[in-house]
């Protein structure tokens, strides 16, 4: 598109500048790229080194809304060179600040903190007070998504009391909208309420519509906390129209985020899962592992609420890696708030498909529940915490999920099995591990489901492991699957008492059990008052 309008603008760098600062003001991103290009181009006639440093980053910044990081970062590090180059400090503190914004965006939070820094130390250095207001909030965002909420909003303060004095009202709007986030993590809904009305007044006074847009969509998600669902489609009506013209896909991920979240709590999947979908994508695009994390934990809770177990576990799973990595770059404070969250849905998923297994057979109501009780506590007892335990966990809930395939009258049989039936009853592991390694979970519990009927001597099936060959989790749960047979009843035969059952077993140990970890096994169990905790296990 070229750089021009209704009213052609005069031939002038300074014009075609003007003109593009009002595009973007308007929303209108592409012409307002084709102005500053326009001008940029024109440079070798009658631009100087500070016109080109301008330029350059705020080409740069048009770059970086629409995703494309790399580019960005070459034009912000053009920016900062053609600073150095002539000692304008101003525009050196100015690309530094734009190439900390891109390191924050790739969740790189230490390096953007270096250079946010810098430019800050710069900014005061030479009296850059508008630049310096505008960093100091810059730092105060870094500082909440690390959780320190206290350290932000002071920050937020001081970047408002700087910017309020210079009556630089851009930097007022963004530091406001950055103070109602920050109130709504705290769950302070009033002061968040404050903070974006009035900067959403001032956008409004701007004109400038992607300031409107960013405060609309922040906005949003206050009312979706508070469940005041029509000012919150209002909220992000504006936001993904704006940001639509503008071609930012920051923004249209999180509208689209924002419309799932909506629909899936308002009863409407199929527009919810649309707009999902929608803000993956994006997020994808633009390399934001945080907002991609974000998108897959709200599918995930979209198929939990239809009942798409398997669908569930697989966002989930994918939401559970994108935390992982960014727990592991130490990039966000409440990750493991996060996890945590994540792999409540994930047991209270793996509950509800194991009862939905169990409802095939008549005599297994509550076993895989009972079983993982049973095995957590032997796990426990060798030292096994945390996640692991917690992962074990579901593996223990899922042992049994290749009796999907099982026929309903093989399980049901009151009789002993057939030739033909034994071999669809001794199938069930192997489904259960194809099943399971289809839904990639963050451990892997794909032994504990498939190993589970070997035997210390060789003798078990899928795959005739011998000893210590059985993996671990899957010995244990060995032992709490066979107890928990024998003490509940069958067709063939009454629940037997927990004696008579560690009695039976006896025989087998060194046999289908380890000895070593019968022998602790019978230890938990015959402790006095042992059963309750079990049970309290579960």
């Amino acid at each position: 598109m070229g750089c021009e309008g209704t009213s052609p603008p005069r031939n002038s760098i300074g014009a075609m500048i003007e003109e593009a600062r009002a595009a973007e003001r308007a929303g209108d991103g592409e012409r307002a790229l084709a102005c500053y290009e326009a001008a940029f181009s024109r440079l070798g006639s009658e631009g100087d080194a500070a016109t080109a440093a301008d330029l350059l980053r705020w080409i740069g910044t048009l770059y970086r809304e629409r995703g494309e990081l790399e580019v960005a970062t070459e034009l912000y590090g053009a920016s900062l060179t053609v600073a150095e180059a002539n000692a304008l400090h101003g525009h050196e503190a100015h690309a530094l600040n734009c190439l900390a914004v891109v390191e924050q965006y790739r969740g790189a939070l230490p390096a953007a903190e270096e250079r946010y820094l810098a430019a800050l130390a710069l900014a005061e250095r030479h009296g850059e007070q508008r630049l310096a207001a505008m960093v100091d909030q810059n730092l105060g965002i870094l500082a909440n998504i690390r959780g320190d909420t206290a350290k932000a909003l002071s920050r937020y303060h001081s970047a408002l009391a700087r910017a309020r004095q210079l009556e630089d009202t851009s930097t007022v709007i963004l530091t406001l909208n950055n103070m109602g986030m920050a109130h709504v993590d705290l769950t302070q809904w009033a002061n968040a309420e404050r903070c974006f009305g009035e900067a959403s007044e001032l956008a409004e006074e701007m004109r400038d519509a992607g300031m409107v847009a960013l405060v609309a969509l922040n906005r949003a998600e206050l009312y979706l906390q508070t469940r005041d669902f029509e000012r919150a489609r209002d909220c992000c009506d504006i936001g993904l129209e704006t940001y639509s013209r503008l071609d930012s896909k920051y923004g249209q991920a999180e509208a689209h985020k924002f419309y799932g979240v909506l629909y899936r709590e308002t009863g409407k999947p199929h527009l919810a899962e649309m707009h999902l979908v929608l803000a993956l994508q994006l997020a994808r695009q633009c390399q934001d592992l945080l907002l991609e994390a974000e998108a897959e934990r709200e599918h995930a809770l979209l198929h939990l609420a239809a009942g798409r177990n398997p669908e569930t576990l697989q966002c989930l799973t994918r939401a559970h890696r994108l935390f992982t990595e960014l727990q592991a770059r130490h990039e966000v404070a409440d990750i493991d708030e996060k996890l945590d969250g994540l792999e409540e849905v994930f047991l209270q998923v793996v509950r509800a498909w194991a009862e939905s297994i169990e409802a095939k057979d008549a005599y297994t109501a509550g076993h895989c529940e009972r079983v993982a009780a049973y095995a957590c506590a032997l796990a426990e007892a060798l030292g096994i915490t945390g996640r692991e335990l917690v992962w074990f966990r579901m593996g223990a809930l899922l042992h049994d999920v290749g009796k999907m395939d099982t026929p309903v009258e093989v399980l049901n049989k009151p009789g002993k099995l057939d030739a033909e039936e034994w071999v669809q009853m001794k199938r069930h592991p192997v489904v259960g591990d194809e099943i399971v390694a289809q839904l990639g979970f963050p451990f892997d519990i794909r032994p504990i489901v498939r190993s589970h009927h070997e035997h210390w001597v060789g003798t078990g099936y899928p795959d005739g492991l011998v000893g210590e060959a059985i993996p671990l989790h899957a010995r244990i749960l060995c032992l709490a699957d066979v107890f928990d047979a024998l003490t509940t009843t069958r067709s063939y035969r009454p629940a037997l008492s927990r004696a008579e059952a560690l009695q039976i077993m006896e025989r087998d140990s060194g046999r289908i059990f380890d000895p070593q970890l019968f022998a602790l096994f019978r230890t938990l169990v015959e402790r006095p008052g042992s059963a309750g905790r079990l049970r309290a296990a579960a």
